[in-house]
């Protein structure tokens, strides 16, 4: 997609009218955006070819808005698989909500979108100060989670019911799409509900979204393992430390993973392509050399190796192959067949990373999310995220943010750094 296709335009719901309760607020004004290009030429080519360069909304409070908070509720749900920092966001938007705007009922829709349909008799919590107060200091979520689309005008019969005003969803792809949905049928029935988007994705693969929440806290308990399998490896003659981490479609957390340390020697991405003849010569190389070596695989890596399958989990994507076990099994048989002694130990830590609570930075990012969705809802925006881009909060429009998944390039500075670190072939 090119960038004059781009369209960064924000729905919103009407006009605001409404002062804004906030009294010492650094308001933003409507018309000030972020520049999505960063680099001079990028913008050039935009003016030569008499364009306005494509630029983002700015994020943040307005001096008015759209909702009158004594009159509305809102709801807060989260979706798909856990991740560090999704409690810090709740605690954040109900905080908001509650101290900057004067918001008294807020729900807080259990296991996720299943929350919202009334006939599924999940009834929703109570969100107060006190309710959230100390949910930051646990993983997970407090509201439990689920997989998998539901009917949007069920869901939104249950907002009109509940007179909930904005609700806030939290979480990747498919949670957005369907965030969407509602959003859309919100709008056909010229009903005044904003939906504000949070992007939770561990493997920080959303599109036009610089840095998801729980991705520097996955990296650094990643880095826990990669530890630990490099301790294994060189504990031992011709040991061959193996981890599997985090990644479906895009291998950031196995990239930056890597570049801790220098103790990795493999990295494997989805993103790149690998033979599997190459990389066990390679391997063997390695420990002829060094008398040991640690490997980095990302889920979604390597899938071409495997046995193609059709069939999808409740999210809809496509169920992969198990690469770990995969490679622990091959890499063992090819040493045994070649006569060569070799102790390899297998390492996942998906299960524990993802649900440990977020580290400081991540804390602080939730925080400042949490409140500039509050903003964008309650100045009457809708069907968008709020993310960050040239390290600035904006407003992503859904379509947008989920129009494709965010992926690593394998020409690009952060995937020749890995192979800088890790002493690699480009091509294996």
């Amino acid at each position: 997609m090119s960038d004059h296709a781009f369209d960064f335009t924000i729905e919103q719901l009407g006009n605001c009218r409404l002062p804004s309760p906030m009294p010492t607020a650094r308001f933003v004004g409507d018309g000030e955006r972020i520049l999505y290009h960063a680099r001079p030429e990028e913008l050039r080519n935009c003016l030569a070819a008499g364009r306005e360069p494509p630029a983002l909304e700015l994020a943040g409070p307005r001096a008015r808005i759209f909702f009158d908070p004594a009159a509305i509720a809102c709801g807060v749900v989260t979706c798909g698989g856990l991740c560090p920092g999704i409690n810090d966001v709740i605690r954040a938007i109900t905080l908001s909500l509650y101290h900057h705007y004067g918001v008294r009922t807020i729900y807080g829709f259990r296991y996720g979108y299943e929350g919202l349909v009334k006939r599924l008799g999940h009834a929703p919590l109570q969100l107060t100060p006190a309710a959230v107060s100390q949910i930051g200091e646990m993983g997970g979520t407090l509201l439990a989670s689920s997989r998998g689309p539901q009917d949007p005008a069920e869901m939104v019969d249950y907002l009109e019911e509940l007179k909930v005003g904005i609700l806030f969803a939290i979480g990747g792809d498919g949670t957005l799409k369907g965030a969407g949905k509602i959003a859309a049928e919100a709008m056909r029935r010229g009903r005044p509900i904003s939906v504000i988007g949070i992007p939770k994705t561990i493997d920080n693969d959303i599109s036009f979204v610089q840095k998801t929440f729980g991705f520097e806290t996955a990296v650094a308990e990643a880095h826990r393992a990669i530890y630990a399998a490099h301790t294994e490896a060189t504990g031992a003659r011709n040991g061959i430390g193996l981890v599997k981490l985090m990644g479906r479609d895009s291998g950031f957390i196995a990239a930056y993973a890597s570049l801790i340390d220098s103790q990795v020697n493999f990295c494997l991405v989805p993103e790149v392509p690998f033979a599997l003849a190459g990389f066990l010569r390679a391997l063997e190389e390695r420990l002829a050399q060094r008398g040991h070596a640690v490997v980095v695989a990302a889920e979604g890596a390597g899938q071409e190796l495997l046995a193609a399958t059709a069939a999808r989990d409740a999210s809809g994507n496509l169920k992969l192959g198990d690469i770990g076990t995969f490679l622990r099994d091959v890499i063992r048989g090819h040493f045994s067949n070649c006569g060569i002694e070799c102790n390899l130990k297998y390492i996942d830590p998906s299960y524990i990373i993802r649900s440990q609570p977020a580290n400081t930075h991540d804390s602080a990012l939730c925080l400042l999310l949490g409140h500039s969705a509050v903003h964008a809802g309650m100045a009457g925006r809708t069907n968008m995220v709020v993310g960050l881009w040239n390290h600035q909060f904006v407003h992503v429009p859904i379509a947008l943010a989920t129009s494709s998944r965010k992926k690593l390039d394998p020409d690009g500075w952060l995937w020749s750094s890995v192979l800088a670190s890790t002493g690699q072939p480009r091509q294996i």
